[in-house]
């Protein structure tokens, strides 16, 4: 049920100025990210992308990628480019005697959002989420959908001509982001989450068969031992949100019970946002927006399955 939705007016080409790329070069690019991200970047293969966490000692999330092969010994991870540098500057500090270069390639590429018709002539090669086809030096990689509207991510070398489509406004990428339910973690939420507080787990963001990463053991933890007590949801108010907000509960409005983890501006009006939030808050009961007289806010549950706890 779309409760919120515009999604006819979600077709389109869009640039993504928000986003930026770190790449990782060498003939140990893959070895050493499989050491540092939650997804599997070994087995990687040419047609497919992953959604991948970069997690502190202690399961939180630094920082979020979509990540893909751009040659045998080159990755691209396309995150948000306000924490780029510093989660370059971090990475950089394990790389040790691994032969692998990483850095800030922004510069090199043209980001590009597409939605609706503008993603068919890529079908059915981007059917599925995370699925990746290549045309010439341009790589476009399947998201999942918004509201059920197809979304994809294009990455290609500047100066390429931006691809065809009509155009869809930054701000309605933005909402479309939203309305995926996969959050991108930006500057305010930064050391906030472990990944299946905004269910990563459940959208291909975390491998459990893969070897150690900084942080894995709290990870597998929270997943296998029943620990997991947030998750991530949708939810609307009719008054701004921004990521980093608090969200109460009227059972105890002194005591946040959830964070705004990414929000925009709703086309139908208000605000729509992923909330990571206690799972017996979400149940039932008023939800309040920055305090505990704050703003109404609606929940809805993700747009996609859940994995049940193990």
């Amino acid at each position: 049920m779309i409760i919120h939705g515009m999604n006819d007016s979600l077709h389109g080409v869009t640039p993504l100025p928000h986003l930026g790329v770190l790449r990782v070069e060498g003939e140990d690019a893959a070895k050493f990210l499989q050491g540092q991200l939650t997804q599997d970047f070994v087995l990687l293969g040419a047609s497919e992308a992953r959604l991948a966490a970069f997690c502190s000692a202690k399961g939180r999330m630094q920082a979020s990628f979509v990540g893909f092969k751009h040659g045998p010994a080159d990755i691209l991870l396309v995150m948000s480019r306000d924490i780029l540098p510093a989660t370059l500057k971090r990475l950089s500090m394990f790389v040790l005697r691994a032969k692998a270069k990483l850095s800030d390639a922004t510069a090199a590429f043209e980001l590009h959002g597409l939605a609706g018709e503008a993603c068919l002539q890529w079908m059915p090669a981007l059917r599925e989420p995370w699925a990746k086809a290549d045309a010439g030096d341009a790589s476009v990689v399947s998201l999942y959908p918004a509201d059920g509207q197809a979304r994809a991510l294009r990455i290609a070398p500047a100066g390429t001509p931006a691809p065809q489509g009509a155009s869809l406004t930054h701000a309605m990428w933005l909402w479309s982001e939203v309305r995926s339910g996969i959050a991108t973690i930006t500057a305010p939420i930064v050391d906030a989450f472990v990944p299946q507080m905004l269910n990563y787990e459940s959208v291909g963001g975390v491998n459990f068969k893969k070897g150690c990463y900084p942080g894995q053991e709290v990870v597998a933890r929270s997943q296998f031992r029943g620990t997991l007590k947030r998750r991530g949801y949708l939810a609307h108010s009719a008054e701004p949100l921004a990521a980093g907000a608090e969200v109460f509960h009227e059972s105890d409005p002194g005591q946040p019970c959830g964070i705004v983890a990414q929000a925009a501006v709703a086309p139908g009006g208000g605000w729509d946002a992923i909330v990571s939030m206690q799972i017996s808050a979400a149940q039932g009961g008023r939800l309040s927006a920055m305090r505990g007289d704050g703003p109404a806010l609606t929940v809805q549950p993700p747009p996609y399955p859940l994995l049940a706890d193990i």
